[in-house]
């Protein structure tokens, strides 16, 4: 049940990417651009983008391994396999062996740009609501 629900969730995650990111060019290309706007906008590219890195990371988590054959070469020691670690979060799938050794098969870059792009999406999100307050709490002049 959660395999179709992680794959569902990593294809909503790319489609609302790609419609903010067309929805971003149009914007830019047809002035005048609201910079709160623009910036929820951004929320929504970033946040999605987030989700669907995060998604991709699970999907080779759990799917991709390691097994235990990637696993069965050992290490230079010869040590012995003592476990397969694997995590949803921080991402991670890992052979531990029992020299201490850990091999890592799945990379520390897709949590790190997990986090970065969820908090950039949180950086975005505070700013389009300051630039908002800014703009209504600003006085308009009526000719």
């Amino acid at each position: 049940m959660v395999l179709p629900l992680m794959g569902m969730l990593m294809l909503i995650g790319l489609a609302t990417a790609v419609a903010s990111i067309v929805t971003v060019v149009l914007m830019l290309r047809y002035p005048p651009v609201s910079a709160s706007r623009l910036c929820a906008v951004l929320v929504l590219v970033s946040g999605s983008l987030a989700v669907a890195v995060y998604c991709y990371g699970w999907f080779s988590v759990l799917l991709g391994g390691p097994f235990p054959q990637s696993c069965g070469d050992g290490t230079a020691s010869d040590a012995e396999l003592v476990r397969i670690e694997q995590e949803a979060w921080p991402l991670r799938s890992a052979c531990v062996y029992a020299d201490g050794a850990t091999v890592e098969h799945v990379s520390m870059s897709i949590s790190v740009l997990v986090c970065l792009l969820a908090g950039l999406a949180i950086v975005l999100a505070c700013a389009s609501a300051v630039l908002h307050r800014r703009v209504r709490s600003s006085p308009v002049h009526l000719r």
